[in-house]
């Protein structure tokens, strides 16, 4: 049995009827969700070497689990801008789940991040923005030391985004701004 079909079993095994019902009536827009729950599936990512091929396999899959095992098993060093930005651009609104935990497993720990946050927090697109602001406050909370500078702009794209409809996004520059207030 290769790899990703021991994934699949394994979702189906630790599937949660209860759970994915929630899920789906909440519109999260995937196709497929077990209603697996993150404790669960950072469990089933443990037993697999972190791999980008079956990483990337996974992400494609319109899976909710899929997806987050995608997050936990791409190899840190190999994830770079372009695939960090593609993924990203495939979120849909509904996915805010699948950023923050893109943005704890893997985008905080990329020589890259300061300065992909703060080019997502200035892009239009929502996704984008709420990306950016998650992980500008992963960072502060890792210790990063804003500029004067960055710390300028940080204030300006939050007062320019914070009025926003998307909660997700609100809630996300309301913590970075509470992160920053702390700092």
């Amino acid at each position: 049995m290769t790899d990703l079909e021991q994934i699949r079993a394994d979702l189906r095994a630790s599937m949660n009827g209860i759970a994915a019902k929630s899920i789906r009536e909440s519109g999260m827009g995937y196709r497929l969700v077990y209603g697996v729950e993150l404790p669960r599936l950072r469990e089933i990512a443990a037993a697999y070497t972190p791999d980008r091929r079956l990483a990337q396999t996974l992400w494609n899959e319109d899976i909710r689990e899929s997806k987050i095992l995608a997050i936990l098993l791409f190899p840190v060093e190999e994830f770079d801008r372009d695939i960090a930005n593609l993924w990203v651009e495939s979120l849909h609104r509904e996915q805010a789940e699948l950023a923050g935990l893109m943005v704890m497993d893997l985008l905080a720990h990329e020589p890259y991040a300061a300065e992909q946050a703060f080019l997502w927090m200035a892009d239009e697109r929502q996704m984008h923005q709420l990306c950016g602001f998650l992980l500008v406050t992963r960072l502060m909370m890792q210790g990063a030391v804003l500029s004067p500078d960055a710390a300028a702009e940080f204030q300006d794209q939050a007062e320019a985004t914070i009025g926003t409809d998307y909660l997700p996004l609100r809630k996300a520059v309301q913590n970075a701004l509470l992160r920053f207030q702390n700092f």
